[in-house]
């Protein structure tokens, strides 16, 4: 597992301050000619950090501020950071004590206060009314359900899926960084987290699965434009359920390389069953040392098994009459 380093404001600050973007998407700098792959595109070969404190909505502190100033930023990350050290010292666990301890700050990865772009107010569109009746799917790390079969625990627990590992890429906790491999007519994104990997043909031509065929990471198509390769992913399963959403989620991403450390990342999020209209975000992603090594979820993993006989035992108690 690879350790995200901080991104220092003051330099982002500095870089940015006199020139930041008033629209939503962030164009690659004139000067800058990304490196190209044998066939011509541009290279996004490497290992990428998306690891970020900026929240995926808009604080309501900041409700009329699209951006940071530098002195916000700073106070951000920083009250962020002492939330995350007061909660360790009352809740040890082996997450934070390995993976999200002092080695593992995360700062802003830009100076935008939210990762939703659009709409400009930086918050998610409404639900239709068929969404706000859906009963939302569990969520990793909740507890108030009971442990009556591994169906019934979270992907995550179960090692199918994080959430973030897309599309949409979305930062979680820890493990925030992923690889970009290329040859001709394939790009492949590889997350950290789940070790999940998608193999996506970047041929304009070649049309998606048909309707029935269903995917855990839907089934994704690219093509480029210009500098940007832009992927659209459909056919997702009725499991997977993006913040509670339908199988006729669209997702639609946007990588751009604007310099030689730098991606440009922007998703854009379509479900008609779920919002009232399409929203967009977009995070950078940062070039990070690599290797990333791999994340074994299940192997040696003892979890889920003493989940389901803890929940036995307290039925056993419940059977008795016994309460604590």
């Amino acid at each position: 597992m690879m350790m995200s380093k901080r991104v220092m404001i003051a330099a982002i600050a500095a870089a940015s301050m006199g020139s930041l973007p008033l629209v939503a998407q962030s164009p690659a700098k004139p000067q800058y000619r990304a490196p190209r792959t044998a066939d011509g595109v541009p290279d996004f070969t490497g290992n990428w950090s998306y690891a970020t404190y900026t929240p995926l909505e808009r604080p309501a502190q900041f409700a009329d501020k699209a951006f940071f100033t530098p002195e916000e930023a700073v106070a951000f990350v920083k009250a962020r950071d002492d939330a995350f050290r007061a909660q360790a010292l009352d809740n040890i666990h082996y997450d934070d004590a390995l993976w999200q301890g002092e080695n593992y700050t995360k700062g802003v990865n830009s100076l935008r206060t939210s990762l939703v772009i659009d709409p400009p107010d930086g918050k998610i569109p409404a639900l239709t009314e068929d969404a706000r009746r859906r009963q939302p799917p569990p969520q990793p790390g909740s507890s108030d359900r009971r442990a009556d079969s591994y169906e019934t625990r979270t992907l995550g627990e179960r090692c199918i899926t994080w959430g973030n590992d897309g599309p949409p890429i979305m930062p979680v906790g820890y493990n925030n960084n992923l690889d970009i491999l290329q040859g001709p007519g394939y790009v492949v994104v590889r997350s950290e987290m789940v070790h999940a990997s998608r193999l996506i043909p970047v041929d304009a031509t070649r049309p998606h699965v048909g309707s029935r065929i269903r995917q855990w990471s839907g089934d994704s198509r690219g093509r480029w434009e210009g500098n940007t390769l832009i992927v659209e992913t459909t056919n997702f399963n009725d499991k997977i359920r993006f913040r509670n959403s339908t199988p006729a989620l669209r997702v639609t991403e946007r990588f751009t390389r604007t310099d030689a450390d730098t991606i440009d990342y922007q998703f854009t999020i379509d479900d008609p069953n779920t919002w009232t209209r399409a929203w967009t975000a977009a995070l950078p992603l940062h070039k990070v040392p690599g290797p990333i090594y791999e994340y074994a979820c299940h192997e040696g993993n003892y979890g889920l098994p003493n989940i389901l006989r803890g929940q036995r035992v307290e039925d056993a108690k419940a059977a008795r009459g016994v309460t604590d």
